[in-house]
């Protein structure tokens, strides 16, 4: 039921802030624990969390990536949107965005995901 789309520019110059938002439908950010993260996978490689916007409004991130992170989150839209700045090649990755649900014992660790955006780091 829950649905969620990655939108943003599927290219980015070196050094640049990447940004791309999460549009959720079927379910609400705000809803009672919930959280929703961005995680990406470089081609060739696994797949690395970089942070998640909590139900509540709080934010967390990656350590590796917490410099250079920052996840917003508009309300009203039901959007989540990442940015990262100052990226280098290595950010080059298929971005998703995911959504847990910890509203009963335990945790439903990312039981929803997009679809996926491929974003390229390249002048």
């Amino acid at each position: 039921q829950v649905q969620l789309v990655e939108s943003g520019p599927g290219l980015v110059k070196p050094s640049q802030t990447l940004s791309l938002t999460c549009s959720v439908s079927g379910g609400s950010i705000t809803t009672e624990s919930s959280y929703w993260s961005w995680i990406r996978q470089p081609p060739g490689k696994g797949l690395e969390w970089i942070g998640a916007s909590h139900y509540h409004g709080a934010t967390v991130y990656s350590p590796s990536l917490k410099s250079r992170t920052s996840i917003l989150r508009d309300t009203y839209k039901d959007q989540f949107t990442l940015q990262l700045s100052s990226v280098t090649p290595e950010d080059t990755a298929v971005y998703y965005c995911t959504r847990t649900d910890c509203s009963t014992n335990g945790c439903r660790l990312c039981d929803y995901w997009g679809q996926g955006t491929q974003v390229t780091v390249s002048s």
